[in-house]
């Protein structure tokens, strides 16, 4: 089964327009119960926040969360003390377990920041917060996936708190990348910058597919200019 997200198709929501996020499952404001998650991936969302603007402390517990930064720079801080700019190319790991605080706002006061946040359920709950960031690697532009987080923290990703693995590839124009498809596994493709296509699926920045039950190879090709794609492949049931 293959199922289509359409970036047109997600939830939006803005605030008092220093925000513009576009959500692909629901999130606050935005209910769709048809659209709760993808398995274990429970949220996706993309933001752009207007310079000097951000989100104030707030809290979270038993989630999995990753910042991709596309464009712009986003500061945050933690109630650890911890905190930092995570620049484009990078990523943040946050694992709430118990509880923790934090912040997130532009690093700029005249440029906006645009980012992914993506919340994955964890396996385990009520663990102790933990954090740590990707910078980006020299192969993160060499054309195929590459692994950024992972169960384990192998090939240099981020060690994640779930049975789950998440590939980010750079395509140049009219390159081309493949996987092959477990069907114990499902699989969420998601478009973040540019454009693709899967066979004769076309795919904008923001439009996505989800796998279930699919096997045999899954092909991307960038079409006009530069792609970037996300690939989760989580655990079935």
């Amino acid at each position: 089964m293959i199922i289509e997200r359409p970036s047109s198709a997600r939830g939006q929501a803005g605030h008092g327009g220093w925000l513009d996020s576009r959500h692909t499952f629901s999130f606050g404001q935005y209910y769709d119960p048809q659209w709760m998650g993808f398995g274990a991936l429970r949220v996706i969302n993309e933001d752009r926040v207007a310079g000097g603007a951000g989100f104030a402390p707030h809290s979270h517990a038993n989630m999995e969360i990753l910042s991709l930064v596309l464009e712009g720079g986003l500061a945050h801080k933690d109630s650890s003390g911890g905190g930092g700019v995570i620049g484009p190319g990078e990523v943040q790991w946050m694992s709430a377990g118990h509880g923790v605080q934090h912040s997130e706002f532009n690093a700029s006061q005249t440029e906006p920041v645009h980012f992914l946040q993506v919340w994955i359920q964890p396996d385990r709950v009520n663990a102790a917060p933990a954090y740590a960031q990707r910078a980006p690697q020299p192969d993160d532009d060499a054309g195929d996936w590459v692994l950024i987080a992972s169960p384990d923290g192998e090939a240099r990703s981020l060690a994640i708190r779930q049975q789950a693995r998440l590939y980010r590839v750079r395509l140049a124009a009219d390159g081309r990348v493949a996987t092959l498809l477990d069907p114990t596994r499902r699989y969420w493709l998601q478009i973040a910058e540019g454009a693709a296509t899967t066979g004769l699926q076309l795919l904008d920045a923001g439009d996505a597919l989800g796998f279930v039950d699919e096997s045999g190879p899954l092909v991307l090709t960038a079409r006009e200019g530069p792609a970037v794609a996300l690939l989760f492949d989580l655990p079935r049931d």
